[in-house]
């Protein structure tokens, strides 16, 4: 620039184009300045302070990484434990998805050759090892999903036209899908939406209920089905079968079920988790028809214990282009990369390691179940004693020789059919029960499931969680042993129930509450006398007995367990009882609790009616202690009122007058006269409260014996309420009862009346709180008010 300057001949023009060039430059930095900060505030504003600045290194990602997977409350033996059952073939697992991720940025024709070598091997070797001959495989990370992909290939095979003309096609005919009523929840919801079906095209098979395991499909049930939608103009397209239901694990009568969809043209898909014993040497003939359906999808990731590997579904069909079509198969190498972890981790395992797994979850199944077998009041829903990987169980009345196992009060509650409601409390009690195995025993899996038929069960099946929890023939053992603890109180609990209930509605005060979703001895009201009115400051009194008594429960030196019941659904101002033995006193124990709402009932209103007693008492204490004002004015006169003049009359002639107060006496409330203290020159006794009443009978106990149990040494038939002493308490009382408090009265009449009115109230607030503190005791304590002159 500055060369063509030079050339210009006009030096005028030329020193003009140099300072436009200076101009510019400073214009542009300027701007460019301008543009910089405003950088740097959207990149404080606007972007998230992980991601500001030059980023963070390895180790501060992998802490934060590790804090929100153990939480920082966790402590470190948690954590551990949630990290020792992930074993080197996790390790394999893992490491397979990093090398997909390594190997997808190889060059496209590596990329194609060694996925293809990996597709295929996998899926040569799982066909190997389940039995299943023949087949392909779609590796999906939801284990529903390849259900859904075969659907797609069975509507593409059925309808030719599907291809081009979409739904169309299936309004004139419309498909069907048969699904077993014991089926995962909303899998045919499921299906219909991803399918863009209508719900009308989903059929749940009924389980049989006449004959045969309750939990199998009712195969000439679905027979008259299929020929009733064939004649209404519907296609059967598909069957959905279980080779271990996902409640109780049973398996369906898979080659009835193959003949007849080989009979009406349909497409068998087989799941469940009794599929993993395809692959021991053993495998018993109902499940082994499996290899002959159409296609079947395998979880091996829980079965063998691999984190965060993929579902397989293998299936059979001859056409690979519907396969495409539908899903099945993807021309992308990525998308077969899926099958990496698996191959890592099944060549790490091999034949002998996979075989294992899956025979020690049976072999823990197995023992569990010869332990329930000797163990009364457990009912057991297995398929085959024998091999049945999979073992359901509850906690059930409806056994023989029961009443040489019980009381006479449960085996006859249990003699007649079991009703509606015995078998809703059933439910919760094995609700209850579940919960606490799981707690006591979290290495053996067990979990809590809802059952058609049988109500809520307790499910233990190692297949899903022992290669996961790294479950043992101990952690078993300690299942059995929880269980043996756990229903002597279920079985007490049961027992003491009715008779709790009887002895609640013979109580006066208490009102039973029937909930029969609360796993305990039952629910117990303390109804506030409120005279018939059900307003808002009843039901808050209500509230408030029930709260303290609730709190008075929990004090005492027991066993129970007093709560509000559950957070969610319980009813209000209620005392819930939890869990109990057979030792149990439950006439004490209704007893207490009465007595125990009576003495806060009482003490609420002696505070009320105290706290009213006492403003009237300090409004007549106003009236009199004006009135005296009034006629000390006039036995003065009206010199002694002034100043000056009073001050000097004072001096040279004193008035003698004789001190007038008033006590108040909270016993009887009323106010008295204080002269005769001032002519005995000592503080009378005053009226002598009445004495604290006290049980008449208290139940003697052994050494450490705690309360509401039924002593060894006692031969009579009913028990006694004991009381709770309050020694300490009431010596205090008895002290205070003898203290006075002195207001005199100084000044002017309006100075006076404030400074008697602050000193009541100060000594009834003073009171009051005493009466707080225990309000059971009747205190008697009087204020005195003496009147004084200058």
């Amino acid at each position: 620039m500055e060369s063509s300057l030079e050339k210009m001949v006009d030096p005028t023009l030329a020193e003009m184009g140099k300072n436009l060039n200076e101009a510019m430059k400073i214009l542009e930095d300027n701007q460019r300045k301008i543009e910089e900060e405003d950088e740097k505030k959207y990149v404080r504003k606007d972007i998230p302070g992980p991601l500001q600045g030059s980023g963070q290194d390895m180790v501060s990602i992998l802490q934060l990484v590790q804090n929100l997977m153990h939480g920082e409350e966790e402590d470190e033996s948690s954590q551990s434990y949630r990290l020792q059952n992930v074993g080197e073939q996790g390790h394999m697992a893992l490491l397979g998805h990093s090398l997909a991720a390594y190997i997808s940025v190889l060059n496209r024709e590596r990329l194609r050759n060694l996925t293809t070598r990996i597709l295929s091997d996998t899926t040569l070797w799982l066909c190997r090892l389940f039995r299943y001959e023949n087949g392909s495989a779609y590796y999906h990370e939801d284990d529903r999903e390849g259900l859904l992909k075969v659907c797609r290939l069975v509507i593409h095979s059925c309808y030719e036209d599907y291809t081009v003309e979409g739904f169309n096609v299936l309004y004139n005919k419309q498909p069907v899908i048969y699904i077993s009523s014991a089926a995962r929840t909303g899998l045919g919801q499921i299906l219909c939406n991803q399918l863009g079906l209508p719900l009308s095209c989903m059929c749940r098979v009924p389980c049989n209920t006449m004959f045969g395991s309750q939990h199998q499909m009712d195969v000439a049930l679905l027979d008259r089905l299929i020929k009733d939608d064939i004649e209404s103009g519907k296609l059967p397209l598909l069957l959905v079968a279980n080779a271990g239901t996902p409640g109780a694990g049973h398996t369906d009568k898979l080659g009835r079920l193959k003949e007849l969809c080989e009979q009406y043209n349909m497409w068998l898909h087989v799941e469940g988790v009794n599929l993993a014993t395809l692959a021991l040497g053993y495998v018993s003939s109902s499940v082994l028809a499996a290899t002959k359906c159409d296609s079947m999808t395998l979880t091996l990731g829980s079965w063998l214990g691999l984190p965060a590997v993929p579902a397989v579904t293998l299936y059979r069909h001859e056409d690979p282009s519907l396969s495409l079509a539908a899903g099945l198969t993807s021309s992308q190498p990525v998308e077969k990369l899926r099958a990496l972890p698996l191959w890592l981790s099944l060549q790490y395992l091999g034949h002998d390691g996979i075989v294992e797994r899956i025979k020690h979850a049976s072999q823990l199944s197995q023992r569990l179940l010869e332990n329930l077998k000797n163990m009364d009041f457990i009912k057991t829903s297995v398929e085959d004693e024998l091999s049945s990987p999979v073992v359901v169980f509850k906690f059930s009345l409806e056994l023989p020789n029961i009443d040489q196992m019980l009381h006479a009060g449960l085996a006859s509650s249990i003699q007649h059919p079991i009703t509606s409601n015995e078998r809703h409390i059933c439910d919760t009690f094995n609700q209850w029960l579940g919960e606490q195995l799981a707690q006591l025993a979290p290495a053996s899996g067990v979990d809590v499931v809802e059952i058609e038929d049988e109500g809520t069960c307790v499910r233990f099946s190692p297949l899903m969680t022992s290669a996961v929890l790294g479950t043992e023939v101990q952690d078993v053992d300690q299942l059995v042993d929880c269980l043996k603890m756990k229903i002597p109180i279920l079985t007490c609990t049961l027992q003491l129930r009715e008779e709790f209930e009887q002895e609640v509605k013979r109580t006066v005060g208490l009102s039973y509450i029937e909930d029969l979703s609360w796993p305990g001895l039952g629910v117990v009201r303390y109804e506030y006398n409120s005279d018939g009115k059900k307003d808002g400051k009843q039901e808050k009194e209500a509230e408030k007995i029930n709260t303290g008594l609730l709190k008075k429960l929990n004090e005492l030196e027991s066993d129970l367990s007093f709560s509000l019941g559950p957070e969610f659904g319980g009813e209000k101002n209620c005392v819930y009882i939890g869990m109990v033995t057979e030792d149990l006193d439950v006439s004490e124990l209704v007893e207490t609790i009465a007595a125990t709402g009576r003495e806060i009932e009482e003490n609420s209103r002696l505070l009320e009616n105290m706290t009213e007693v006492v403003r009237r008492g300090i409004q007549e204490a106003q009236v009199q202690l004006q009135k005296a004002n009034e006629e000390r004015l006039l036995e003065e006169g009206l010199l002694r009122q002034i100043p000056v003049v009073g001050s000097v009359l004072n001096w040279f002639s004193p008035f003698q007058a004789s001190p007038k107060g008033r006590t108040f006496d909270l016993t009887a409330g009323s106010l008295e006269s204080t002269e005769p203290t001032y002519v005995s020159k000592a503080q009378g006794a005053g009226t002598t409260p009445p004495p604290t009443p006290t049980p008449n009978r208290i139940k003697q106990r052994l050494p450490g014996q705690k309360l509401f149990k039924r002593s060894l040494r006692s031969s009579d038939g009913f028990s006694e309420t004991s009381s709770v002493s309050h020694t300490d308490d009431l010596e205090k009382i008895e002290q205070r009862s003898h203290s006075v408090s002195a207001i005199q009265e100084q000044g002017p009449v309006e100075t006076e009346k404030a400074e008697q009115q602050n000193e009541i109230a100060q000594v009834t607030n003073d009171k009051t709180e005493d009466l707080q503190s225990d309000t059971s005791q009747n205190d008697s304590t009087k204020v005195e008010e003496q009147e004084s002159l200058r």
